[in-house]
């Protein structure tokens, strides 16, 4: 069982520079070698659940001393980093939509993966742990731990706050002991809309462009999951189909949504809208390229998205960035 730490306890996991060190060389001359960062694998305190011997989001730290249960809350890399085919240092908690993600994506031997349904209390070693939607990604959970003494421990991974969370009524009827909680947009600088509001900004403005452009090509950016939310809400709004690679055609399915799988294509030449690699989209290279030729931007941004999808340079009329906030946090 681990405890709650201090921050001065904290501070012995960091990075640490070995004092340079003298080789001999093949000509017999002495030569320095090059300081190198080695960074201390063991599991920060942060990622440890006091009072009990569960880890969340530890996979990269190999077997974890004293683990007897390893939680994900979703299925970014950041997250799930460490997890693989020879995966064998304990079981792995997570919602069911992830634990298919973890199978078929990372090849994890199925007997380590155990899928816990959200909004259930389940009883692992003693503890309660519920999974709470996160509003993150698709399969996204925040995990409620309420042990044997009555403390609760709620870690959100990352999640996008939203006022549905506060009438979730085991938040409601627990106070929170400790919380772990994602900060990425933790500032006050950052004022979102609300993932509506978003959604609707997006489609009118594919609408506005198609009505000026009848042959723009709508290009949404994603990660490998996360944006479903935006080009199913455009596919909706248009009635058109939703052109994405086949890997990913193959993951999407996964989620079991009968509205998003039926709306998918094989051939990129059916549909207006695509779906592409956030990496496909180079749109910062190409502005330093052409800074002073925004036609010559224009052109290359056509014919790298052009490219990337398999499709004649001709058919995009059109390209715009609606500059809308999608993120998940």
């Amino acid at each position: 069982m681990w405890g709650l730490k201090s921050n001065s306890e904290s501070e012995a996991n960091c990075l640490f520079s070995p004092p340079m060190k003298k080789l001999k060389a093949s000509n017999g001359k002495s030569t320095a070698t090059h300081l190198k960062k080695i960074v201390d694998r063991s599991c920060p305190f942060y990622k440890k659940i006091p009072g009990t011997p569960f880890t969340v989001d530890a996979f990269r730290y190999g077997s974890i001393k004293g683990c007897s249960a390893y939680f994900l809350t979703h299925f970014h890399y950041d997250h799930y980093g460490g997890l693989g085919k020879r995966w064998s240092h304990g079981p792995i908690y997570c919602s069911p939509l992830t634990a298919r993600l973890v199978r078929m994506c990372l090849l994890v031997n199925p007997s380590y993966i155990h899928p816990l349904e959200l909004n259930t209390e389940h009883v692992i070693d003693g503890v309660k742990v519920t999974l709470l939607e996160a509003n993150h990604c698709p399969g996204a959970a925040l995990i409620h731990f309420r042990l044997q003494d009555g403390q609760c421990y709620l870690h959100t991974g990352d999640f996008r706050a939203s006022r549905l969370m506060q009438s979730y009524p085991l938040l409601v009827n627990h106070r929170v002991n400790v919380l772990y909680l994602d900060t990425t947009y933790c500032n006050p600088k950052y004022k979102f809309p609300s993932k509506e509001d978003v959604l609707n900004y997006v489609v009118r403005v594919t609408k506005n462009c198609l009505k000026k452009q009848p042959k723009t090509l709508v290009v949404v950016g994603a990660y490998s999951i996360g944006k479903e939310s935006v080009f199913l809400a455009i596919s909706k709004a248009l009635g058109v189909k939703i052109y994405a690679n086949a890997s990913r055609r193959r993951v999407l399915q996964s989620f079991d949504w009968p509205e998003l799988s039926g709306n998918l294509c094989t051939q990129g030449n059916d549909t207006l809208l695509h779906v592409l690699p956030m990496s496909s989209l180079k749109f910062e290279i190409y502005s330093l390229l052409f800074s002073q030729d925004p036609e010559g931007l224009l052109e290359a941004l056509r014919k790298s998205v052009c490219s990337s999808i398999g499709i004649s340079a001709n058919r995009l009329d059109l390209l715009r960035d609606c500059g809308q906030p999608t993120g998940s946090h």
